[in-house]
């Protein structure tokens, strides 16, 4: 079973793809090395621990996931959440902060295994489309905020975006040319590289280029910050430290983090399979990437995640398994231990160049312009939560997110699409009467259709809706509820139907249902609604129900009963 379990993408491995996969090794490191360096800036932690995590989420990977070409290493979006969450109870840059990152990798490293073993990876699917797409573009912005400074060789100050960007304003006269020349120069590099060819290293030769340029000019002495001395060698695997006290005052970021590994590994995952992957893999894939977290904390480093541009890369490369990160994890770890010196030179502005690019990866306006046309509500909500997190705060962004989309989906589920249905000229099929299609009515007949379950949140809405277009078609004898469209009722629900089921037999009104399926017929059989309306007035179709009770002979006049307030394209029989 263990070796079933190890290495997945490993076995039954050919000669033939050695080949791919070291291309896809050497194009990985090439773009993945100078970008985990500039996103350990976003854990406010030392650049080589960016390799160390990259090191820790690749082999960690290879050795349980599942997808050949999934990239697992520090990354742009959680490391803010790992940075500030730690830096509330730690100052940046001490022993403690180190320590407590680390700890918070483990944290988060355990709740992902969990949530994999758990089989909990479902969770991923209670935050929209639209919200994730508002969360990304706010760590954008708030990755753009931090690194202006940097970018532009300027103190940098303040605790939130705008108090950033205030404090930027205020030092725009003090702007260091070099840094900003180079900043920027590394990020014109990378931005020109993409759209000649995503994979050519442009990250990595903008990044040696900046070192070049910073020693042979000596930009130290012209004020341009750089990485410096960084300790190199294996890092020792032990526990980071921390108590109890500090694990509480953790656990927010660490769900926090946790809720976005989950989300961005199914994306990664789906992307990489060209499709849902089964249930059973996704969880393992979580297992994975949570195993990459506990090792990078034991090495001193911080959580890591799957990353959809890294995976792109290492497809667009043509990698089949794992060696192609485990080649590159070797690389990055060779460059780890003997290569700090090499990195004493790096501008910070170069890192912020990077980040600032990640930046634009992250905030996607295309998706944002996608959302404003399909529909203005879900674009609000995108927008809220791109404010949430980037004035507030990653942490309180991806809570309001969740509960954003939640309430969404309950307010869209307490007030059903409905539709009034006619029946199409010609024909025996009843369908919505707003379609563009001709439709007839049924004198003394109503047919009603709901997209939804009936459940407590509706209960009382829909009654009500029912009770106005009873009272506005006027002489209706027989109402046909099309249950097409619900897909179970509960007590509250059941209770209500019964309520109206009295209400219309009080006005003389028979009441039938149409299309129920066996759950729905379930629920009226236990909730004692077959008894109250009558099994005999349970229909197979619309049109049997009607034929059945219509009071008189068919009309020919179309649109006789006014639309319902929002419908939904529908058909039924």
């Amino acid at each position: 079973m263990a070796g079933r379990l190890l290495a997945p993408t490993l076995r039954g491995y050919r000669p033939g793809w050695l080949g791919q996969d070291v291309v896809a090794g050497l194009t990985l490191v090439a773009i993945a090395a100078p970008e985990q360096m500039a996103t350990a800036r976003l854990a406010n932690m030392p650049a080589v621990t960016g390799l160390y995590a990259f090191v820790a989420g690749s082999v960690a990977y290879a050795l349980f996931g599942r997808n050949g070409r999934v990239s697992v290493g520090a990354d742009s979006t959680i490391a803010p959440v790992l940075g500030s969450g730690v830096a509330a109870i730690a100052a940046v840059g001490s022993v403690r902060y180190a320590h407590l990152i680390s700890l918070l990798a483990l944290m988060v490293g355990g709740l992902v295994v969990m949530a994999g073993l758990m089989r909990l990876g479902w969770v991923a699917e209670f935050i929209s489309a639209p919200v994730v797409t508002g969360v990304l573009a706010g760590i954008a912005v708030e990755i753009v905020a931090k690194q202006l400074p940097s970018l532009l060789g300027v103190p940098a100050s303040g605790t939130s975006t705008i108090g950033r960007l205030r404090a930027l304003a205020g030092h725009l006269g003090r702007v260091n040319g070099w840094a900003m020349a180079i900043g920027i120069g590394v990020l014109a590099i990378i931005v020109v590289g993409e759209m000649i060819d995503r994979r050519f290293p442009a990250a990595l030769v903008a990044t040696v280029g900046a070192i070049l340029v910073a020693r042979a000019g000596d930009l130290v002495a012209h004020g341009v910050k750089v990485v410096g001395s960084l300790s190199g060698g294996l890092p020792p695997l032990r526990w980071p430290g921390g108590t109890w006290t500090d694990a509480q005052h953790l656990l927010s970021p660490a769900l926090a983090a946790a809720f976005l590994c989950l989300a961005q590994t199914a994306a990664t995952v789906r992307t990489a399979s060209a499709g849902a992957p089964a249930a059973g893999e996704f969880n393992q894939d979580l297992a994975a990437v949570g195993a990459g977290s506990l090792v990078s904390g034991m090495a001193g480093s911080f959580a890591v995640n799957s990353s959809p541009p890294r995976t792109q890369v290492v497809a667009t490369a043509g990698g089949r398994t794992q060696v192609a990160g485990l080649l590159a994890a070797g690389l990055v770890l060779s460059l780890a231990v003997l290569g700090p010196g090499l990195l004493h030179y790096l501008p910070q502005a170069a890192l912020a160049g990077i980040l600032v690019f990640v930046a634009t990866r992250l905030f996607h306006i295309g998706d944002l312009r996608a959302i404003l046309r399909f529909d203005r509500i879900e674009f609000g909500l995108a927008v809220t939560t791109l404010l949430a997190v980037a004035l507030i705060g990653i942490e309180q962004g991806v809570i309001i997110a969740i509960l954003l989309s939640l309430a969404e989906r309950v307010r869209r589920a307490a007030r059903p699409m409905d539709a009034v249905l006619g029946r199409e000229i010609g024909t025996d099929h009843w369908i919505p009467t707003d379609v563009g299609l001709a439709t007839e009515q049924v004198p003394g007949v109503l047919v009603y259709m709901i997209y939804a379950p009936l459940w407590y949140a509706n209960a009382d809405y829909v009654r009500l809706r029912v009770s106005q277009l009873v009272e506005a078609a006027k002489g209706v004898k027989v109402f046909v509820l099309d249950s097409d469209g619900i897909s179970d009722i509960d007590y509250t629900g059941a209770r209500s139907l019964s309520e109206l089921a009295h209400e219309l037999r009080a006005r003389g009104v028979t009441i039938a249902v149409a299309r129920a399926s066996h759950i729905v017929h379930h629920d009226l059989k236990h909730s004692g609604l077959l008894a109250d309306i009558g099994a005999d007035h349970l229909y197979r179709s619309v049109e049997e129900a009607v034929r059945a009770l219509q009071p008189g002979p068919s009309s020919s006049v179309a649109g006789q009963v006014p639309p319902a307030e929002s419908s939904g394209a529908g058909q039924g029989q």
